[in-house]
């Protein structure tokens, strides 16, 4: 009867999602789902929609609710979390508005590299490494579930300050998979794939349907220009640097130097930079949407669905002892041999009883290895920001991300971070507020 507390259950789309998940295995009905949000009205949506669901579906799961984070963490087995820090969007929407007026600097979306991901990693880590901390009080044996961004700085901090074992969770690994299956026209269930780097920038190193290696039938996509169409920039770097990436080209764009300096270079790789008035205009959205799906809620009863994320998977495996293989965040002990000690890998892991067995890569080919350390060098010095407390940290993380220094000069990013931790000075950490 295992105990599962979900951390940041409001979240549209997540909260559905992973309750659902949850309530789709039978093993796991006879336990307890404590959702916890500091939101009493998204808390009490997702509370009215897992009741439903549970009821309809006539399961013995007890779901409880709370405001309070140490109702939902004492004894838990499983601790979820996905959560933002901030009212509405406004912080994201500073960290496009005041790098583009002061240097022009376009970002696609600003959400785990560049100058938006090292704000969310100044705003975001502290809060996380109280979680781990409250784990560590309450249910030290916990795994904690993270679905939280920017991942790869949250994961590396987490393990590095506090003892909870953790595993952060991604999509972008079976959301890739399922992309690719369609670019070749092979069934999604029949592929078998090997893929390790870091999150965002992991590759799939081997790529087979019935022991025959696809890759040559990849590249042939290449000489398709309507598969290329469709993912323009990831085609792209496939193209120069051999091996597929797991994140969008949306994403791609802004992890490396060389599309976003050069509005033609953007244009051919059909990307687009991304406004403070379109991410504050997306809270309003997230508003209509959750007002939708309130009344869809109030006139339908709700359907028990399973969708490709780990969480629930995770927990199932553990609590029933089935091998299971996911692919999770997890510290490089050695797993990537040319990646940092102690970065955070996504790797291949196996799951059951015992717990989380990550699995041994080796090297990467040392170009891959090479991009994902420009991403490292940067996530290194946002955690060394927020645990040292040092603000040359912050500047210095800026000034290596690739996107960031192919568009603005050193004193324009170190203007951008000034005025950044000035507008949300209250969310940070109390040594990086002052200069």
């Amino acid at each position: 009867m295992a105990k599962i507390a979900f951390l940041g259950a409001g979240s549209l789309g997540f909260g559905r999602r992973l309750v659902s998940d949850i309530l789709s295995f039978p093993e796991l009905a006879d336990g307890t789902i404590h959702l916890m949000d500091p939101s009493a009205e998204r808390l009490g949506f997702i509370r009215s929609l897992s009741d439903r669901m549970v009821e309809h579906a006539g399961l013995p799961t007890e779901i409880e609710s709370s405001t309070d984070r140490d109702s939902a963490l004492d004894g838990a087995d499983y601790v979820i979390v996905s959560i933002r820090v901030g009212e509405g969007m406004g912080p994201e929407a500073l960290d496009v508005r005041i790098p583009y007026e002061v240097g022009g600097l376009r970002q696609t979306v600003s959400d785990t590299v560049g100058v938006g991901g090292v704000m969310k990693g100044l705003r975001t880590i502290p809060a996380m490494l109280d979680i781990a901390r409250d784990m560590e009080r309450l249910c030290p044996r916990a795994l904690m579930l993270n679905y939280t961004n920017p991942m790869s700085m949250i994961m590396w901090a987490v393990s590095e300050a506090t003892s909870i074992t953790s595993i952060g969770l991604c999509h972008s690994v079976q959301n890739t998979a399922r992309e690719l299956s369609g670019y070749m026209g092979v069934d999604l269930g029949s592929l078998t794939y090997k893929v390790a780097g870091i999150n965002h920038m992991a590759w799939f190193l081997d790529l087979e349907l019935d022991g025959e290696d696809l890759y040559p039938a990849l590249r042939a996509c290449l000489d398709d220009d309507e598969i290329v169409a469709k993912d323009r920039v990831r085609f792209d770097i496939f193209r120069h640097f051999g091996w597929f990436v797991t994140e969008s080209s949306r994403h791609m764009a802004e992890y490396v130097p060389y599309y976003m300096r050069d509005e033609a270079e953007m244009e051919r790789v059909g990307v687009t930079s991304r406004t403070g008035e379109q991410m504050a205009g997306q809270h309003e959205t997230r508003s209509k949407q959750r007002a939708a799906a309130q009344a869809k809620v109030l006139a339908d009863p709700p359907e028990i669905a399973r969708s490709n994320e780990y969480g629930a998977q995770i927990i199932h495996a553990m609590e029933t002892d089935t091998a299971l293989t996911v692919y999770g965040n997890v510290p490089n002990t050695g797993l990537i041999t040319n990646l940092p000690d102690d970065c955070s890998v996504e790797v291949p892991c196996l799951v059951n009883r015992a717990g989380l067995h990550p699995c041994y890569v080796g090297a990467l080919p040392p170009q891959l290895a090479g991009l994902c350390r420009t991403n490292a060098n940067m996530q290194e010095l946002v955690v060394r920001a927020v645990l040292d407390e040092d603000r040359d940290s912050v500047y210095h993380a800026a000034m290596l991300d690739p996107n960031t220094s192919s568009q603005l000069s050193l004193p324009k990013i170190r203007e951008c971070m000034d005025l950044l931790m000035e507008a949300q000075r209250d969310l940070l950490p109390a040594g990086l507020r002052t200069q």
